[in-house]
């Protein structure tokens, strides 16, 4: 994978003009939160390698405002844009046909867009991110194997059922639990705790107090799960009371994983979310190529192996 990245980027690099290709990037988060930290970090990483002019937006994880910053993007002289998927397909529709009939590259990261994706495929719009509906079900079955869980025992799911093919992944948590015969305890992650993950330790804690014979707790949003050590001191929950697994890597979420109060990560690489999808659309642009559609979301971390990447993590790598 390295060598091939590194011959495609010599490739690309080697035929760039003075005027540099720009694009704009949808970081998703906010500065610094866990999670954008490393999808920039690997979009940079290939705006530096690529020598590209890109420019990197945050939207709170809000879907008004992924939407408003593209509208800004098309009329802003720039060759792609990167977006996260989360408003979905109806919502990007009519401004994708827009950014394209300016001769604007979409390509989208973290959450998929099928519709738009094979409407525009053949020019450049590809995916880079992790199956969300196959990563739910593959977290929520390898934790149910981990906690040696049997049929009828009870779990909690805090996910995104309703924001479109983002809540795929909660879906497929759900489809994996149901299936093995355990009961589902749901709830919905609000657009505040969505932009302030510390503000759910009040949810968290009135859940606990009410469903103390909780065995698993799966954890769709990579702030929360960085939350989790917290939020269960604040619930006077002790290490191992209950299995617990989320989704991406922070040095909050590498010490509660150390401490066991976080058992199970579902790591979709967000780093190479950022880097392929700038990767594409600059051989879109350069080289008419179609769009790639790159899993990046088959990693499972735990104790065994945090170690083996802690230093990463701390550099947002990782």
């Amino acid at each position: 994978m390295k060598n091939i990245l590194f011959i495609v980027t010599l490739l690309v690099t080697s035929a760039f003009s003075a005027d540099k290709i720009k694009i704009y990037f949808d970081a998703g988060g906010s500065p610094g939160g866990s999670y954008s930290s490393i999808v920039v970090n690997g979009a940079k990483e290939a705006a530096k390698d690529l020598d590209i002019d890109l420019r990197v937006y945050y939207s709170n994880w809000s879907s008004s405002k992924m939407i408003n910053n593209f509208k800004k993007a098309i009329s802003s002289n720039i060759d792609g844009i990167a977006i996260m998927g989360h408003p979905g397909d109806a919502a990007y529709e009519l401004l994708i046909k827009e950014a394209r009939a300016n001769n604007v590259l979409v390509s989208s990261l973290d959450t998929a867009l099928p519709k738009m994706q094979k409407k525009y495929e053949s020019s450049g719009f590809g995916y880079v991110g992790s199956n969300n509906y196959t990563a739910g079900k593959a977290l929520a079955s390898e934790s149910i194997k981990r906690a040696g869980l049997k049929k009828g025992d009870k779990a909690m799911v805090w996910g995104f059922l309703g924001k479109a093919d983002r809540g795929l992944r909660a879906k497929g948590m759900i489809k994996a639990l149901e299936d093995f015969g355990i009961k589902v305890n749901y709830i919905e992650i609000s657009d505040e705790i969505n932009k302030d993950p510390f503000l759910g330790s009040s949810v968290f804690t009135a859940y606990i107090s009410k469903h103390s014979d909780t065995k698993l707790i799966l954890i769709d949003h990579g702030g929360l799960t960085a939350q989790m050590e917290t939020f269960s001191r604040i619930a006077h929950i002790k290490a191992d009371d209950y299995f617990i697994a989320g989704y991406s890597l922070s040095p909050a979420t590498i010490h509660a994983i150390k401490k066991s109060y976080v058992d199970l990560i579902g790591d979709s690489q967000p780093f190479l979310q950022g880097y392929l999808s700038v990767l594409q659309l600059v051989l879109s642009k350069k080289y008419g190529f179609s769009g790639l559609n790159i899993d990046t979301g088959a990693s499972f971390v735990d104790k065994s192996n945090i170690s083996m990447i802690e230093s990463l993590v701390k550099k947002s790598i990782r």
